[in-house]
């Protein structure tokens, strides 16, 4: 039972904002004072670039719903064009007399 491309994204989004978190609550408690100058700024940085991240592919994410709604209304829109048809011909051929 595979995963779709939807499910994929969501779960990597969920992961990577797990991992900024643990390192937001790491970073303001138990690294606060070990981390100095190049790696306050590194492990910053990569927090900072996690969070970019599952933005970046939130909004991948969300560009993809909207095709895929659009998408979906499209072909109802289709669908129930073409059933009004099939009930206007089948009507006009039960009832000759309209026309």
């Amino acid at each position: 039972m595979g995963l779709d491309a939807t499910v994929r994204r969501r779960w990597l989004i969920g992961i990577i904002l797990f991992a900024a978190l643990v390192m937001l609550v790491c970073g303001q408690t138990i690294l606060k004072s070990s981390l100095q100058k190049l790696s306050f700024l590194t492990y910053w940085l990569i927090c900072f670039v996690l969070t970019g991240l599952a933005a970046i592919i939130a909004l991948r994410d969300l560009r993809e719903l909207h095709q895929q709604t659009r998408q979906q209304q499209k072909d109802l829109l289709d669908t129930t064009l073409r059933q009004i048809e099939n009930e206007v011909r089948s009507r006009k051929s039960q009832d000759p007399s309209r026309n």
